[in-house]
């Protein structure tokens, strides 16, 4: 697969990362570890609270849309991380058996002044269920590689 440099990107671009599907074993070991609040991870108290379920913690909903992001696009681009996030939502919960797909969006692309060899992307990611509703939505900035000239 071709290298993807910060010039291969376009304002107005959509990238689609793919999916994952997301278990009740999953959610319940990841917020065991992370985030073991009732409704993560007993079965019967996640029944009677508002969620009427049991729902993923949303620090694992991100970690699936990171895991998307790498494979869809990261793994493949000269990506140099990122200087962080402006905006993270949990839009609507994720429960046992949802598949998840994300797609993002180029809003803005930003050469380095100081680094001429990289460049800032601001995009918006989207993580939607398998009924095509919003559960997730995440805006902030990625840093990538400019595409390396060849010297003579």
């Amino acid at each position: 697969m071709k290298k993807i440099y910060f010039e291969d990107f376009r304002v107005g671009q959509v990238i689609e990362l793919g999916s994952c599907t997301v278990s009740k074993d999953e959610i319940i070991a990841f917020a065991r570890k992370f985030d073991p609040q009732p409704f993560h991870i007993d079965e019967a108290a996640a029944e009677r609270s508002i969620y009427g379920g049991l729902i993923a913690s949303g620090w694992h909903t991100g970690s699936l849309f990171m895991r998307l992001l790498y494979d869809g696009l990261l793994s493949h681009a000269a990506s140099m991380g990122s200087p962080g996030q402006d905006e993270l939502r949990w839009i609507k919960p994720v429960r046992p058996g949802d598949t998840l797909s994300a797609r993002g969006l180029v809003e803005e692309l930003i050469p380095s002044r100081s680094k001429p060899d990289r460049g800032l992307i601001r995009t918006t990611y989207e993580v939607f269920n398998q009924d095509g509703d919003k559960v997730m939505m995440v805006r902030g900035l990625g840093m990538f590689g400019k595409r390396p000239t060849k010297e003579v």
